[in-house]
């Protein structure tokens, strides 16, 4: 699809995109660094969720969803994270992407916290059994991590938060109407199964295959 022959006022130059924007205060433009300071890790030793962010060799991205208690992102230095693989769909995009093109972003959420923790750098694949030990839930070790170099952090302000309302549940939406997972995977793999049957066998796995 040629998106730029469908829309007829493109951005395609940063004068451009200034013109629009602004340039940055100054407090913004110096947020970043270059490694895990105390505050960072105060926030990733809070977070129970992070987005991580890939790229494959065809320059298409992925965004994977990762969740553990607290904690679970672990700090190796300043300069250095891991994150558990837990059992899932078996599909590995981010693994597959990374064995491609090394770069990774990350975004941390805490729940209940407004502001959010950016950190980007590159990453790869490992089976250290004394990491993954160190990982372990349960007795169960992961059988993979993701051990992320990081090149750049920084805190993103509120202002997301706020316009979308996500920690306050009286503003949440009705879910009523949306498919079940059963239903969009049976749509979009034409799959031969009932809904009913499909989403029973989800949480079924979700009871018993968490780790």
């Amino acid at each position: 699809m040629d998106l730029h022959a469908r829309f007829s006022e493109v951005v395609t130059s940063e004068a451009q995109l200034r013109a629009v924007t602004g340039e940055p205060a100054e407090r913004a433009a110096r947020k970043q660094i270059a490694f895990l300071d105390a505050h960072c890790r105060a926030f990733i030793a809070r977070s129970p969720f992070v987005l991580v962010s890939s790229i494959d060799a065809d320059g298409r991205m992925d965004v994977s969803p990762k969740g553990d208690p607290p904690g679970f992102v672990r700090v190796l230095d300043e300069r250095t994270l891991a994150i558990p693989d837990r059992p899932g769909n078996r599909r590995a995009d981010t693994f597959r992407n990374l064995l491609a093109r090394d770069a990774v972003g990350l975004i941390f959420l805490v729940p209940g916290k407004r502001e959010t923790l950016r950190v980007s750098g590159r990453a790869i694949v490992v089976r250290d059994r004394a990491l993954r030990e160190s990982m372990a839930i349960a007795g169960k070790l992961p059988e993979l991590a993701l051990v992320v170099a990081v090149e750049e952090a920084m805190f993103h302000c509120a202002k997301c938060m706020i316009r979308s309302n996500l920690w306050n549940p009286a503003a949440w939406p009705d879910l009523s109407g949306l498919p079940t997972l059963g239903e969009a995977l049976i749509a979009a793999g034409h799959l031969d199964a009932t809904p009913a049957a499909l989403d029973a066998q989800i949480e079924r796995d979700y009871a018993a295959q968490l780790y």
